[in-house]
Order: structure tokens, then C-alpha cells, then sequence
């Protein structure tokens, strides 16, 4: 069962490696990719009207000084980033406490009603849950995008970069998601996780993603669920230069705001 709709408090993860070049903010000739602009707005300004008008309360994970100084014009609060995102959502964790929601500031299509949709659809007995879509409800909303998917028994599916701590006890879901954050291209590793049986029943082609999902939580120690997204395009973030090209696209000529399946629920 679906959780209630409630005010959540919300991060975005807009932090940068050091001495890293983003391909994606330099193709576009900026110094973050937060920055990059999109019809008169920078990513991360959007991603904040999103989460805003869905009526979450946001502030920013940044450490590069532009994007700092973007978000202070933003009017919203900063915190400092630490190594990884995982670590850093465990700082704002720390610092915001619960119920939080988690995106990035490459998230160039959030939409409020997408962002609505997963706090409601939370079952409410979840410390944590993640947002996915289904490969065919991506290709839907985007024909011919590339994106990376999870292969399970009950299809493929791929993040959507929305994450909501729920309850304080997704603290403890911190450390496993940075083993799995290191592994994230690498499915079969995070399956091993699991034990033989799982893994078996990965290599089987029999396990689903809910089971997967569940069975990370157990590890963790805690109650994980995964909703599925009806909105395609909530997959698809700015990560490659092609990426931005899509979206930029798609601003220049927007697809209804479904952009994909009219139905979805939650998978766990």
C-alpha cells in the first residue's frame, strides 16, 4: 500500500571530483554541469523549481565555488559534499534528518507531478525506496536513447535518480549503497552481494528486481522497496553530450507530460 502524500525535505547532489573534467560541462562551456543552461535556466535552478513546486524544501550537496555561488542566489542552503554521493547524502542525512528525498542537478527533465508521483507511491512500511523505469516506457518517451539498464527476470529497468530516505533507519542503507554506487555498471557484482542463491537465480534469469531490492535492504538492514516510474523520461539525466542535445530537444518541442506509460506502481 501506497504511502500519503507528505512534505519531504529534499538534496540535491551537485558536488565535483577535484581536478576532474566533466565531458559534458565542457562540451557545453561551462565550469559545472550544474551550470549548463537550458531554455534561460541553469540545470540546477530547474531541478530546484521542480522539487519546489512539489513542495519539497531543498538544498544543494556542492563544493565547486561557481555552483556554490549559484546555489546562494538560489536562496538555498548548501552542504558541504564528501567522497562519493553516497557519502554525501549520508552528510545531508545528518544534517536535514528524515523523510528526504535524493536527486542530482543533472536531472534536466524533473518535473514536480514525477516527483509527487514517487513520494505518494512509497509503500508506507519502506525506510528506503529508489525510482526505476521500464526500459519500454524510456524508449517510448525517447526512441533511440541510450541508457544503462538493470537486466532482471521482470525486465529491464533503469534509475531515475530519485531516492527517498524515509524513515531515520535508511541511515543504515548508507554504507551498502556505496558498495553498490561502486559497482553500478557492473550488475552482476551487486548481485553477488546476495549470496549463491541469488546469484544463481540472477544468472537464470529468474530473479525479479523486487527481490533484488528486498534482499539488498536485508543486508542492510532495512526495508527497501523499489516504485516504478510511468514516466519515461524521469530516466533520463544529462550524462553524456548526446544527453544534453536530447533534452535540449525536448524543450525546444515538449512531449506530454506522461512521456511514456499512463500506469505505474510500486514494484516492492
Amino acid at each position: 500500500m501506497a504511502g500519503a502524500a507528505q512534505l519531504v525535505k529534499a538534496v540535491v547532489l551537485a558536488g565535483s571530483r577535484p581536478g576532474a573534467v566533466d565531458p559534458v560541462a565542457a562540451y557545453a562551456g561551462v565550469a559545472h554541469k550544474a551550470l549548463i543552461e537550458l531554455d534561460g535556466a541553469t540545470l540546477l535552478a530547474r531541478v530546484v523549481e521542480a522539487l519546489r513546486g512539489a513542495g519539497c524544501e531543498a538544498a544543494v550537496s556542492a563544493n565547486a565555488p561557481e555552483v556554490v555561488a549559484q546555489a546562494e542566489r538560489l536562496g538555498l542552503p548548501v552542504l558541504p559534499t564528501e567522497a562519493g554521493p553516497s557519502a554525501s547524502v549520508g552528510r545531508a542525512l545528518v544534517e536535514l534528518g528524515t523523510p528526504l528525498l535524493v536527486t542530482t542537478a543533472d536531472h534536466a527533465l524533473l518535473e514536480p507531478e514525477w516527483v509527487r508521483r514517487f513520494v505518494v507511491d512509497v509503500p508506507a512500511n519502506a525506510d528506503v525506496a529508489v525510482l526505476l523505469a521500464r526500459r519500454e516506457s524510456i524508449e517510448a518517451a525517447l526512441p533511440g536513447t541510450r541508457r544503462t539498464y538493470l537486466r532482471f527476470a521482470d525486465g529491464n529497468w533503469s534509475g531515475c535518480n530519485l531516492f527517498l530516505l524515509r524513515t531515520p533507519a535508511a541511515a543504515r542503507a548508507i554504507d551498502l549503497w556505496r558498495l553498490v554506487e561502486a559497482d553500478r555498471k557492473r550488475p552482476w557484482r551487486i548481485v553477488r552481494r546476495f549470496g549463491l542463491r541469488m546469484l544463481m537465480r540472477y544468472l537464470l534469469g529468474r530473479l525479479t528486481l523486487a527481490a533484488a531490492v528486498a534482499r539488498l535492504g536485508e543486508l542492510a538492514g532495512v526495508r527497501a522497496a523499489v516504485v516504478e516510474s510511468p514516466f519515461g523520461l524521469a530516466a533520463v539525466d544529462v550524462d553524456k553530450p548526446e544527453d544534453l542535445e536530447a533534452v535540449r530537444e525536448l524543450t525546444r518541442n515538449p512531449l506530454p507530460l506522461s512521456r511514456g506509460r499512463d500506469s505505474g506502481a510500486a514494484a516492492g
